[in-house]
């Protein structure tokens, strides 16, 4: 049986050794900055609220029940202040030396770009940008979190989040994070369940040498993988260099 310092040093020799390194992330890499996830012990499905979690974040609610989704939204979805993690600083370090060919991650906080990561594939979208559904007119993050109410452009018309909302189609980003992971030599899945498709199918396209996940709780892929760690993220990406 593998003590878990084994597992990291083993994680540590696979890194030593690729060159072609694709990293998947899920909630799990941000909660260490202070953000709440939703599957967890502590998460939004374990709050209450008048509709589901799925509800309020989708499409649906946003054109039908606009109030309700904006309140959801920019009460839980306001990531503005938060800063990256040693797992985001790291994955910048691996990418500046040329290991890291893209990061592909569920998460729309924008924390990946704040830490200096260049290819960052977002499979949900962000929080960062925003267009009117009407005129389709740009609006900043900022302006979004901060409006009353509703978010409406100058010619009336709602300003919807770059997010991906559950009844949307993923963006173009989903076919780039295919080749990517196609082509790899390692994947290293981290801070996610794998049990939300589509973007969960990407870990069935790897056909590369290693398989890397790291999550605190079993998944889905773990008999398919190289290399299982169920730990803190931040204490496996603490002892890597």
């Amino acid at each position: 049986m593998w003590g878990m310092n084994d597992k990291i040093k083993k994680l540590q020799t696979i890194i030593n050794k690729s060159d072609n390194i694709v990293f998947f992330g899920g909630a799990g890499v941000s909660t260490a900055s202070g953000i709440k996830d939703f599957r967890g012990e502590n998460g939004l499905y374990k709050e209450n609220h008048k509709y589901s979690v799925e509800y309020l974040l989708s499409i649906e609610c946003f054109y039908k029940h606009p109030l309700d989704f904006f309140d959801f939204y920019k009460k839980n979805m306001n990531c503005l202040d938060i800063k990256p993690n040693i797992i985001h600083n790291y994955l910048t370090k691996l990418e500046r030396r040329g290991k890291l060919k893209a990061i592909i991650t569920q998460n729309i906080d924008g924390l990946h770009q704040k830490a200096g990561s260049k290819k960052v594939l977002e499979l949900h979208g962000t929080i960062y940008t925003n267009h009117c559904v009407d005129c389709k007119k740009e609006y900043s993050a900022e302006y979004l979190f901060n409006c009353r109410g509703i978010a409406r452009c100058s010619c009336c018309g709602v300003v919807k989040p770059d997010v991906v909302l559950y009844g949307e189609a993923l963006p173009l980003s989903y076919n780039e994070a295919l080749d990517y992971i196609y082509k790899a030599d390692t994947l290293i899945v981290a801070g996610s369940s794998l049990l939300v498709q589509p973007a969960s199918r990407l870990v069935k396209l790897f056909h590369g040498k290693n398989l890397i996940i790291i999550n605190n709780e079993k998944t889905p892929y773990d008999d398919l993988a190289t290399l299982v760690i169920n730990q803190d993220l931040v204490e496996v990406f603490s002892n890597l260099n």
